[in-house]
């Protein structure tokens, strides 16, 4: 009958024979050891040896222990469940026990134990007993609870991270782990990403450039790599990203992979860049309120010079002089009369100069100027007018803002020696705070002027509304044009930009506030006014032309031949009618516009207009029939008629 382990006990052996003197000297090396359990289990679990380890750390004396029963090591919970017996059948099948587990004390504290048992045969297989192992690893087993404790803290906190994108790196690469700021961040899921490179984040030219190796060699090499730029999020939109990575080693200095995390800092860069062009704009607004201070008292002082001269020649010539002195008297009124043109373009610049503002319509002050600009850009020129319909009125002084308007397409033409396109743009805009210098919020109207010529480097547009500052060789020019454009446009409480880039034209934008009649400009009541496009290469019929159309009410674009009038027609696809001439320079005629634009816009109203017989044109021109045609000279009754044929 097998002993009851309940009872814990069994008798002592009997005593043993001598043993040979290499065994005594084994067994005293086994009990000296202090730092593991070693002791002897008979087959069925009872102690039969016992060392000064187990004695240290379970607490029991050699005599409390032989013939216990090695279960009373174990918690109340392992005996209940059998584990004490299933250890030994294990042992006993697998020829080995390995595991940890809880172990009690003689006085009752637990510790974790690392146990191995490994059965004794005798030669001839039977099972003499067990060899137990046990080792103390309470300790040990602390730390690796704290490290993982600590890990899943560490995890939790990453994963709770989510204003950014916390990630790690293979030494190669490829992205490890994946947290939800890199999922909200980026857009990717972590099954999406994990195992593929990081340099998919990056833009085309950057990765063609090797900035994400280059990020990744420079880490290794001086263990953290900080930068900044554009991102590309799943759904291909960019984001401004900082980013820093950080080489992460072993004890031995062995490279493990990185440790990256971006954030979005592209709020932040519009803030400081909006920020940025503020203060730019207050300071270029201080500097020109600066020299127009200056530039006004010294014109005003000029002013005073040169009436005490004018006075003096005035009475030299009251005198009745000789030939000779008339002469010279009349060089000094010339002299005079230049330097009082000078003081009043000082004067335009520092806002001083008398004004006759009144409301007006900038389309029609536009259109009663054209031809007088058309002439001053000269022959070589492609001169666009494309003026907005429903333009909002505004408070401005007439003949200064016709030379205004003269002045930059002369500095538009100077800009083109060798001929370019010019373009005049009237529109309805709505300003934010600070979008424009610092002009307030609200409705405005803008001029802009844009031409294909060299355009200007930075150092030049920031010195462009300067007093005397030109780039103009000596003689063609006085530098006080753009001055008086700025000083214009001050005083009218308005602001002007230029947006430029060298070899690529110039546009220069008035910016006018748009008079508060009631409603909001851009808007009426009225029918939508309707859009003719004049394609006319003389300028002075192009301005009769211009003019008939507008009193019929029509909204005017013109272009000078049908190689311009296709580019107004790609801006404005809302053009309701083509009314062009038919021989036209440029290689392209008003018949093969007329085709094109039949093709393109089936639902536009097309008149042709020319001097030949219509007879003779129909002859030449088989398909020229299709078109309805008018005969110069033509009159607003005429036109009328020819609208409503082709209505």
């Amino acid at each position: 009958m097998s002993p009851n382990p309940a009872a814990g006990t069994k008798p002592p052996p009997s005593a043993r024979p001598a043993l040979p003197e290499y065994q005594q000297r084994h067994e005293l090396l086994v009990a000296s050891i202090s730092d593991y359990a070693i002791y002897m289990l008979d087959a069925e679990g009872y102690v039969r040896s016992w060392n000064a380890g187990a004695e240290r750390f379970k607490g029991y004396q050699e005599a409390e222990v032989l013939g216990q029963h090695f279960s009373r090591f174990y918690t109340d919970e392992d005996r209940a469940a059998g584990m004490p017996q299933r250890t030994l059948d294990t042992a006993r099948r697998d020829g080995r026990f390995e595991g940890e587990g809880w172990r009690v004390r003689k006085d009752g504290t637990r510790f974790w134990a690392s146990v191995v048992l490994d059965p004794i045969r005798a030669p001839d297989g039977s099972l003499l007993g067990f060899a137990k192992v046990t080792r103390d690893i309470t300790e040990r087993r602390a730390a690796q609870e704290e490290l993982r404790d600590s890990e899943q803290r560490f995890r939790l906190l990453v994963q709770g991270v989510t204003d950014y994108a916390i990630y790690m790196l293979s030494p190669q690469g490829e992205i490890t782990n994946w947290n939800v700021g890199a999922e909200r961040i980026k857009g990717y899921t972590q099954e999406e990403v994990v195992g593929s490179h990081y340099r998919r984040f990056f833009s085309e030219e950057d990765r063609a450039a090797s900035v994400p190796e280059r990020a990744l060699e420079t880490a290794a090499r001086e263990g953290r790599f900080g930068s900044e730029g554009w991102r590309l999020r799943k759904d291909g939109t960019r984001f401004f990203a900082h980013a820093v990575i950080d080489a992460i080693r072993d004890e031995t200095g062995h490279l493990l992979g990185f440790a990256k995390i971006t954030r979005d800092i592209t709020e932040q860069r519009q803030a400081a860049e909006s920020l940025e062009q503020t203060r730019n704009a207050l300071f270029q607004a201080q500097k020109m309120e600066a020299i127009g201070q200056l530039t006004g008292g010294i014109a005003h002082d000029f002013n005073n010079l040169l009436a005490v001269v004018s006075s003096g020649v005035d009475i030299l010539n009251a005198q009745q002089p000789n030939g000779a002195a008339t002469r010279v008297l009349d060089s000094m009124r010339r002299a005079i009369d230049r330097g009082a043109l000078l003081t009043q373009q000082l004067l335009a610049f520092a806002r001083q100069q008398p004004l006759e503002a009144t409301v007006r319509q900038p389309n029609a002050l536009i259109g009663s100027f054209e031809a007088v600009l058309r002439r001053a850009s000269g022959p070589q020129m492609s001169f666009v007018f494309d003026l907005a319909p429903r333009l909002a009125n505004i408070v401005v002084d007439e003949a200064r803002f016709e030379a205004t308007l003269l002045n930059l397409v002369v500095n538009a033409r100077d800009a083109m020696p060798d001929g370019g396109s010019l373009t005049l743009e009237t529109r309805n805009v709505q300003l934010q705070e600070g979008a424009v210098g610092t002009l307030a919020a609200g409705a405005y109207v803008r001029v802009t002027v844009t031409d294909t010529g060299t355009g200007m480097p930075p150092e030049v547009v920031a010195r462009a509304f300067e007093p005397f500052f030109t780039t103009k060789p000596v003689g063609k020019g006085t530098g006080l044009g753009l001055s008086q454009v700025y000083g214009f446009i001050a005083q009218s409480g308005g602001d002007v930009q230029i947006r430029t880039e060298q070899g690529k034209g110039t546009a220069i934008s008035l910016y006018l506030p748009a008079v508060d009649d009631g409603a909001p400009a851009g808007t009426s009541a009225e029918p939508a006014v309707e859009r003719v496009l004049v394609v006319e290469d003389d300028q002075l019929v192009m301005a009769v032309a211009s003019e008939l159309f507008e009193t019929m009410g029509y909204a005017v674009l013109t272009a000078p031949d049908a190689v311009a009038a296709q580019r107004v027609l790609e801006q404005h696809g809302d053009i309701d009618v083509l009314f062009t001439d038919l021989m036209m320079p440029n290689g392209m005629t008003g018949l093969e516009l007329a085709r094109l634009v039949r093709g393109r816009w089936p639902a536009m109203k097309i008149i042709i207009a020319s001097g030949y017989p219509q007879q003779v044109l129909r002859n030449e021109q088989p398909d020229l029939h299709e078109f309805d045609f008018v005969g110069k000279p033509y009159r607003l009754a005429d036109l009328a008629r020819h609208l409503r044929a082709a209505g």
